[in-house]
C-alpha cells in the first residue's frame, strides 16, 4: 500500500511495526521476525520504523537485544501469583497478564514519539466489536467504567481496560503492592480519533495455503519450543502441558505421561478447530508421542531458562496450598514437604502474620519462588477453580476475565489411579 500510494500520489505514509515481547517468547521467535523483516526489506526502508516493546519500554527492534530482567521478573511473579489462585489453570495462569500487556503494547506503540493516526489489525470488524463489548461489560459489571466523557474511541477503550487492569492486579498481588500495580498500568496516551483498519477480509490466514511464501521466502521456522500447539511465537503452551502432567502425577496419583497425553489430545483438538495444516498437527503429535521423559526434561529446562522456575515451584503452584487460609496446606506438606508436615501449625501462623522463623521462611520461599509477603497475600486470597458444571461468572474479576473464552473443553479424566471417570474443565492454547 505504501508503494501503491506513492505511485498514485507521489507521497506515502510512514509505517510503524511493533513487536511486543515477553519472557515466554524464545529467541527463535525474534529470529523469525528478523528474517521476515529482512525478506520484506523493512529495516533498510526509511519509511518503516521497527519497534520493540519490553514491558513499558519502547526502543528500536534489535534481534540481539536481551530480555529486560525486570520484565522477566514481572512475568514470573504474575504466573506464580495467578497460578496459585487458580490451581495452575492454564489460561489464566499464563494468559491473563499477557493479554493485558498485549493491549497495552498497542497503546505504547500508537502513542510513541508523536503517535500514529491508524492501527492496522488482522482482527475482523466483528472481533473488534466483541473486544469492545467485552471490556465495556466487564468494566460496567465491576464498577470500573471511566467517566462518561472519557469512554469514546480507542482512548476510552484503553481507559476502561486500565481500570480493569489496576483492579485485577490489586487482587492478584494485594492492594498494598502499589509499585507492581502501577507497572501494569495501561497507557491511554494516544491521539484522539485514532482509527483501526482491518485486513481480515483481504488476508488468507491458513498457513498451508501459502507454505512456500511462509517458509522459503519469509524464512519462517517452526522451532521446537517457540511452536507449541496453537502458538507459533510462544513457549508457554508447552508449560501448560507440563503443568497438566504434573497435576496428574502429584495430585491424582497417576503418571506424568497420562497427564501429558490428556493435554496433547485437548490441544491437538484446538489445532483442528483453528484449521492448522495437517503437517503441523502431525508434527506436534509426533513430538509428544511416547516422549514423556524427554519432553519433561525439555519443559523443565525451558521453565528455568525463561522464568527461573524450578519443577518444585511448579508443583507447589499445582497444589495451590496457601489460598483460602491455607485450606490445602496440610495435603501439600504431607505429599511434597513431608519433613514439614508436623510444622503445619507454625506455617499457618507465619502466613497469618506471626513473627517469622528465618529457616521456615527460607524453606517456603525456595519451594514456591515467592516471598513471604506474597505468600501472605495468597493466604488472604480465595482459590478460584471453575468446575465443569459451574457458570462462567462466579462473582470475582479473576473469574470473568476469560468469560466466553473458547480455549477450553470439558474432558473425562480420573482423579485417582483407579477412580471413576469424572468431567473436568481443561483450558490452554
Amino acid at each position: 500500500m505504501q508503494l501503491v500510494l506513492f505511485q498514485l500520489h507521489g507521497t506515502t505514509f510512514r509505517m510503524r511495526v511493533a513487536t511486543n515481547r515477553h519472557a515466554g517468547m524464545p529467541r527463535a521467535v525474534m529470529e523469525n521476525i528478523d528474517r521476515v523483516y529482512g525478506a520484506l526489506r523493512l529495516a533498510e526502508d526509511p519509511a518503516c520504523e521497527l519497534l520493540l516493546i519490553d514491558g513499558r519500554r519502547v526502543r528500536p527492534f534489535d534481534v540481539d537485544v536481551s530480555q529486560d530482567a525486570d520484565v522477566v521478573e514481572r512475568n514470573r511473579v504474575d504466573i506464580l501469583m495467578t497460578g496459585h489462585r487458580t490451581a495452575a489453570d492454564a489460561r489464566p495462569t499464563f494468559c491473563n497478564a499477557c493479554n493485558l500487556s498485549m493491549v497495552n503494547s498497542f497503546g505504547l506503540a500508537a502513542g510513541h514519539d508523536g503517535g500514529v493516526d491508524l492501527i492496522i489489525t488482522g482482527d475482523s470488524q466483528r472481533e473488534q466489536r466483541d473486544y469492545y463489548l467485552w471490556v465495556s461489560r466487564l468494566a460496567k459489571r465491576f464498577g470500573l467504567q471511566p467517566p462518561r466523557d472519557q469512554r469514546s474511541g480507542f482512548k476510552g477503550f484503553l481507559a476502561a481496560l486500565d481500570n480493569i487492569s489496576q483492579a485485577y492486579f490489586a487482587d492478584i498481588h494485594g492492594p498494598d503492592a502499589s509499585g507492581v500495580i502501577a507497572d501494569h498500568a495501561i497507557t491511554t496516551d494516544v491521539r484522539e480519533g485514532l482509527r483501526f483498519f482491518s485486513i481480515y477480509d483481504d488476508t488468507a490466514y491458513a498457513s498451508g495455503d501459502h507454505w512456500e511464501l511462509l517458509t522459503e521466502y519469509l524464512g519462517f521456522r517452526f522451532d521446537d519450543i517457540a511452536f507449541s500447539f496453537t502458538e507459533s511465537d510462544c513457549g508457554n503452551p508447552a508449560l501448560m502441558a507440563h503443568l497438566r502432567a504434573l497435576k496428574c502425577e502429584r495430585r491424582y496419583g497417576r503418571t506424568y505421561a497420562d497427564g501429558l497425553d490428556e493435554y496433547v489430545r485437548f490441544a491437538i483438538s484446538l489445532m483442528g478447530k483453528k484449521e492448522f495444516p495437517p503437517q503441523l498437527v502431525e508434527l506436534m503429535r509426533e513430538r509428544y508421542e511416547g516422549a514423556a521423559d524427554r519432553m519433561r526434561a525439555a519443559m523443565d529446562a525451558y521453565a528455568l531458562d525463561a522464568y527461573g522456575l524450578t519443577e518444585e515451584q511448579l508443583v507447589a503452584m499445582v497444589y495451590a496450598p496457601f489460598t483460602e487460609k491455607g485450606a490445602g496446606l496440610e495435603e501439600y506438606l504431607r505429599a511434597e514437604q513431608p519433613d514439614l508436615a508436623e510444622a503445619a501449625p507454625r506455617v499457618h501462623a507465619l502466613l497469618d502474620g506471626a513473627e517469622g522463623d528465618a529457616a521456615l521462611t527460607g524453606r517456603l520461599e525456595s519451594a514456591t519462588g515467592l516471598t513471604l509477603d506474597q505468600l501472605r497475600v495468597l493466604y488472604r486470597g480465595s482459590l478460584r477453580i471453575t468446575s465443569a458444571t459451574a457458570g462462567a461468572d462466579q462473582g470475582e474479576l479473576i473469574d470473568s476475565i476469560l468469560e466466553g473464552d473458547p480455549h477450553k473443553e470439558v474432558i473425562s479424566t480420573r482423579h485417582s489411579a483407579d477412580g471413576p471417570l469424572v468431567p473436568e474443565l481443561l483450558s490452554g492454547r
